[in-house]
C-alpha cells in the first residue's frame, strides 16, 4: 500500500472517529434519549439542531467519499481491518475531549490493535 492510499484510508478513519466524538458531544448536550410515541418528533428536532450532531453527520458523509477512494486502491481485506484504528482514536479523543476514563485494560486492548494494524500493513 502506498502513502497516498494509506492517506485516503486514514483520513476516512479520522473523519469517522471525529463523527463519533461529535455525535457524543451532541447527545451530551441533549441528555439521555428516551423515545416515546409522544416525544419522538420533538426529540428528533432537538437532535437535528445540535451543531455537533450536524458536524458529526457531515464528517460521516465526507468519510464515506474518502473511504471509497481509498478502497478503490486496495483490497478490502487490508482496508477494512484498518478501521480498528478508529477504536484507538476514539479512546484517545473520548479521554481528551469528553473526560472519559481509559483503564489499563483498554490501554492493553489498544496496544493489541496497534500490533495487529502493523502486522496487517506489512502483509
Amino acid at each position: 500500500m502506498n502513502a497516498s492510499t494509506f492517506g485516503f484510508l486514514f483520513t476516512g478513519i479520522l473523519l469517522n472517529a471525529a463523527a463519533q466524538l461529535l455525535l457524543k458531544m451532541g447527545t451530551n448536550a441533549v441528555g439521555a434519549i428516551h423515545l416515546t410515541a409522544e416525544n419522538w418528533f420533538s426529540t428528533g428536532l432537538k437532535l437535528a439542531t445540535q451543531l455537533p450532531i450536524i458536524g458529526g453527520l457531515s464528517c460521516y458523509v465526507i468519510s464515506v467519499v474518502v473511504w471509497i477512494i481509498g478502497l478503490s486502491r486496495v483490497d478490502v481485506t487490508i482496508a477494512y481491518p484498518l478501521l480498528s484504528l478508529g477504536y484507538i482514536l476514539n479512546a484517545i479523543g473520548a479521554w481528551y475531549f469528553l473526560g472519559e476514563a481509559v483503564s489499563a485494560q483498554r490501554i492493553l486492548a489498544i496496544v493489541v490493535i496497534i500490533v495487529g494494524v502493523i502486522l496487517l500493513t506489512r502483509s
